[in-house]
């Protein structure tokens, strides 16, 4: 059912949707930090902490999502912890109903192989959709450039799945972007992104990515699958 709060939250988000398409990511930022206080978060799968640093510096302590889905590579572990060590961010960790070893009683090892969109709807979907319940916006590292399915994300938006204001401060980068403010203030990111992946999901369903290919050709290579379901 549709509340007189659901109508005011789209309609500021698709008003500051069209304002603030043309400004700086902190400036998208500050503006949810201001906007929304604690009922903000950030959201990070720990591929790189671009936006986890950038909110920290306009709402220091902020809460930093991340999704363990029980399949991720040690090395995304260890970005999580680095960046909840260093950084002045909040780092909240959410985690399937199900471990590993009970989804596989359930369901049959190796889910991820059989029905992935299931896997993802089980580890991924469902965790974060409970861990938002206290928030009214979350931000995302989402950037047009990275597919065909992501070059309409506008800087903020309605979810209308979850009721809640989205926003994506970098919709407008380019990678050339990212690495650039990753050199300027040495932001940490997932050593798996020097080995020969350019997007780092559960280890599963990640592959390094040969040259010439989509950045996302890696994630669930094979299949028609390119998005987990977080974001549509």
């Amino acid at each position: 059912m549709t509340t007189t709060q659901d109508v005011n939250l789209r309609e500021l988000a698709e008003r500051a949707g069209r304002d603030l398409e043309d400004a700086p990511a902190l400036d998208i930022l500050r503006w949810a930090a201001d906007t929304f206080g604690k009922k903000f978060c950030v959201t990070s799968s720990m591929e790189d902490a671009v936006v986890a640093h950038l909110a920290s510096r306009v709402a220091p302590g902020v809460d930093v999502v991340f999704l363990d889905t029980g399949y991720h590579f040690e090395e995304t572990i260890g970005t999580r912890d680095a960046v909840e060590a260093v950084m002045n961010v909040n780092v909240i960790t959410l985690t399937p109903r199900r471990t590993v070893a009970e989804q596989d009683a359930e369901y049959g090892p190796k889910l991820h192989d059989r029905d992935p969109d299931l896997c993802c709807a089980l580890r991924k979907v469902k965790p974060l959709e409970e861990g938002l319940t206290a928030y009214d916006a979350w931000a995302t590292g989402l950037r047009r450039d990275e597919s065909p399915t992501r070059a309409g994300t506008p800087v903020v938006g309605w979810d209308e799945k979850r009721r809640k204001v989205k926003i994506s401060p970098i919709a407008r980068w380019t990678q050339d972007d990212v690495d650039a403010y990753v050199a300027e203030h040495g932001v940490l990111t997932n050593p798996l992104l020097m080995d020969g992946y350019t997007s780092v999901g559960c280890a599963p369903c990640t592959r390094r990515v040969a040259e010439g290919e989509d950045v996302r050709a890696g994630r669930w290579a094979g299949r028609g699958k390119t998005e987990c379901g977080l974001h549509g």
